[in-house]
């Protein structure tokens, strides 16, 4: 193969190389998470009949009025309202015969940049303080840590993907909170709340001390 013909091949091989390069970061791109966006999370909060306890405008409604919801708010801050909110919403959700809405983390950040809630408002966690939030909220009488506590796995110490954002950390804690509900009843557990920084300070302690804990015969059984 003369030289010329090299260079022929070459080309070509490199022009293949750069279309095949194209096209995979266009298929990376266009599948990328989408940014939040707040009028998602308003069809988002009509979809799914939030609206029919949440009424704007004063209006009577069955919980807390849109306006209430909708207020600048750090994002970790209005998780923990989620959480307060969930007992006396799955009451309602229950006596009315109605679905409990189910929101992806994708889902969830819309919904919470339509409630005006900013990562950038909640305060710097503190993880000791979030310790001390982890024992005294009863946490660990359903749930183990380290080995420690309930049997309600997995272990919060085990690493996991909804302790990487508030978005993905309201989306499990919006599922599990039902759940939670019915445990602490039945356990005869009284249902933890949180105010102020207690979420944001919780979750940095579980994000910074997560591990595996080590497998042995006094591992806590799953439910």
């Amino acid at each position: 193969m003369n030289a010329s013909i090299r260079r022929s091949v070459v080309v070509a091989l490199s022009t293949l190389l750069l279309v095949v390069l194209v096209v995979l970061a266009f298929r990376v791109t266009s599948h990328a998470e989408a940014p939040p966006d707040a009028e998602r999370g308003r069809a988002l909060f009509l979809a799914k009949q939030c609206d029919r306890c949440h009424i704007a405008g004063g209006g009577a409604g069955f919980g807390p009025g849109l306006e209430d919801l909708r207020r600048p708010q750090g994002s970790l801050e209005l998780v923990g309202r989620l959480w307060n909110h969930v007992p006396a919403m799955w009451a309602t959700v229950t006596q009315q015969g109605l679905r409990w809405p189910e929101f992806d983390a994708a889902e969830m950040a819309d919904l919470m940049a339509y409630l005006r809630a900013d990562a950038a408002r909640d305060a710097r966690p503190d993880p000791a303080k979030g310790q001390v939030v982890l024992i005294r909220k009863g946490c660990l009488k359903c749930h183990s840590y380290r080995r420690e506590g309930g049997g309600i796995q997995p272990d919060l110490a085990v690493p996991r993907g909804d302790y990487a954002s508030a978005t993905a950390w309201a989306a499990t804690m919006w599922t599990h909170t039902p759940r939670m509900v019915g445990a602490s009843t039945g356990l005869r557990v009284p249902y933890p709340r949180f105010s102020g920084d207690e979420m944001s300070n919780l979750l940095g302690f579980l994000r910074g001390a997560t591990t595996v804990p080590p497998a042995g015969p006094s591992a806590s059984p799953g439910r």
